[in-house]
């Protein structure tokens, strides 16, 4: 026996034999092995935690819920992509899109479903998204850009509402239809237009008056407005800032 254990006590000399033992015989290495049967990644806890749509009431108060809610706040909501696989048993998985599907169009400039790439033809779709979350029952009512066969696919049991963009030229008619409703509305008696000439008026009486009227206009000029000071204008527009 070395002098290095010479100088151990019996507790010390029995680990010491103990570890050469178990690092010394067949197989015995896998016993020191970690156990990683309860090991978790970022990806694992997002997957527990996520939620499709996050309420304003929803309080993100581990640290779990909080990776959860980050990972949806970096997520694009105007669009989804849905998997279609299932479409016969009116079955439609749909998730939010990631930046990367965003850049390249994806459910937007290409059709949504996430197994084809068609961009041709494309029409948008409100879906009204059931699904199940903390063993709640949910709704939210999301916009979908489908091919033509993906639609029939999407509309294969119950038919979606399709949502239509107007015209240039329909907005600019609806616009002005409405334009003009309001004006007729609020406006009084329409005078003649230019081109026609109004019926002369014979009496002398009025003819006095419009004379009257005209010479007191040219008599009176134009009113001098008053200039105000640079203190003046100040003290307006602190006033208004206070207000």
């Amino acid at each position: 026996m070395s002098a290095r254990l010479r100088n151990l006590n019996p507790y010390e000399l029995h680990k010491y034999l103990v570890n050469v033992y178990s690092l010394n015989t067949k197989g015995s290495t896998t016993r020191l092995k970690r156990d990683t049967s309860r090991d978790r990644t970022d990806l694992d806890v997002i997957r527990e935690n996520h939620k499709f749509l996050w309420e304003d009431d929803d309080v993100a108060d581990t640290w779990e819920k909080q990776l959860a809610k980050k990972y949806h706040d970096k997520l694009f909501k105007e669009y989804c992509i849905c998997d279609l696989s299932r479409y016969k048993e009116n079955k439609v998985a749909l998730r939010w899109r990631i930046e990367k599907e965003v850049v390249l169009g994806k459910g937007q400039f290409q059709c949504g479903n996430k197994q084809c790439n068609d961009s041709q033809e494309l029409k948008s779709w409100e879906v009204n998204f059931a699904y199940t979350e903390d063993g709640e029952k949910k709704n939210a009512l999301v916009k979908l850009r489908l091919c033509p066969d993906c639609s029939a696919k999407l509309n294969y049991k119950s038919k979606k509402r399709e949502v239509k963009r107007l015209k240039k030229s329909q907005k600019k008619k609806k616009h002005k239809n409405e334009s003009s409703g309001d004006e007729s509305d609020c406006e009084g008696p329409k005078t003649p237009p230019l081109d026609v000439p109004a019926e002369p008026s014979t009496s002398k009486g009025q003819m006095q008056a419009s004379e009257d009227i005209e010479e007191s206009l040219w008599k009176k000029g134009v009113q001098e407005t008053e200039e105000k000071s640079r203190e003046e204008e100040f003290e307006e527009y602190l006033e208004e800032l206070l207000l």
